[in-house]
This record gives C-alpha cells, sequence and structure tokens, in this order.
C-alpha cells in the first residue's frame, strides 16, 4: 500500500531513538523479544520462540516499510519494536500496534514516551490514531487509556486460519 507520508521516520526523545527497523536487527530483537512474559497475555503467546518470532513477526516487519527498532539512547540497547499500519484515508486514521518493550522498561515512562513520539509524528498527518489489543491484554488496555485512548469496538477478525478477538481504542488529534 502507498502512504501519503514517511512511515519510517526517526523519532528521538528524552531517552529513546525510534529508528526504522532493518535486516541487521534481527539478532538484537530476537534476544529482546525471547521473554515468554512479554507474550503471556498476547493473541500469540509463543511470539517468544525465535521460530515463531521471526517468520511471524520479523519477517512481516521488516516487509511493511513501515516499523521500528525501539533503542534505549544511553545505553544503546534494543528494548523493543513498533509500527504503524493499516492507513485508512476515509477516516483520516493509521494505527499504531506489534509494540513490544522489553520488561526492564515496563511500569515506567517508556511506553509512553515510545507511543508520544509515534501519536506527535502521526499527528502530523492523520485526525486519529487507532489500537488493536488483545481483549484479555489488559496491561496494554491501561497503558493506551492512560495516554488517552478511548474504547471503539470490539472485533473478530481470521488470522493464519482462525478467529481472533481484538478490542480497537482510538485517540483523535487534539
Amino acid at each position: 500500500m502507498s502512504y501519503p507520508f514517511d512511515l519510517q521516520p526517526t523519532l528521538e526523545g528524552p531517552t529513546l531513538v525510534v529508528r526504522p527497523l532493518v535486516a541487521d536487527d534481527l539478532e538484537p530483537l530476537v534476544a529482546a523479544a525471547s521473554d515468554p512474559e512479554i507474550w503471556a497475555l498476547h493473541p500469540e503467546p509463543t511470539r517468544w520462540q525465535r521460530e515463531v518470532f521471526t517468520t511471524g513477526f520479523f519477517v512481516g516487519a521488516l516487509a511493511s516499510g513501515s516499523a521500528f527498532t525501539v533503542v534505549h539512547r544511553e545505553s544503546g540497547a534494543v528494548i523493543g519494536s513498533s509500527r504503524y499500519y493499516e492507513y485508512e484515508a476515509e477516516s483520516n486514521s493509521i494505527f499504531v500496534g506489534y509494540t513490544f518493550l522489553t520488561r526492564a522498561y515496563w511500569g515506567g515512562a517508556t511506553n509512553g514516551e515510545l507511543k508520544q513520539l509515534m501519536l506527535d509524528y502521526a499527528f502530523r498527518h492523520v485526525e486519529a490514531v487507532q489500537f488493536h489489543i488483545g481483549p484479555e491484554n489488559w496491561r496494554s488496555r491501561r497503558a493506551v487509556e492512560k495516554i488517552g485512548g478511548a474504547f471503539v469496538r470490539e472485533e473478530v477478525v481470521t488470522r493464519n486460519d482462525r478467529e481472533e478477538r481484538r478490542v480497537v481504542y482510538r485517540i483523535v488529534r487534539g
């Protein structure tokens, strides 16, 4: 799909550098994603496994042309990933998702900084940002609510020949 703006800028905050994902990021991201606890509430709870992560996440992220590697500025460590996807011209919105961070960066300001960087950039180009979240993933749901996300709907989609429930949250440019 063609997008009306660059979906892989480099975004810089006080503690993070969010840069375009490249093929050389595979090993650092495999290491960052290898903790089963990261994926415990996720619809794909085995994503911590190298093969599942590589074929089910990384290959798609690289092909998307809209994925990021999240780097901790001070240490230079790769601590996660996120991406833009599903730009909707008719609603002038885009989704942010496929986000994960290593557990060392849970519960503090890191996720908020990451999302704020992505929101600030997106709101230069769209009216709304949306998020798909597994309905039982209360940790992610609370995190999105904390940054102003409002529940929109629950939906069922078919992925990999199986039905998957998810909820949609939305933040409108203010």
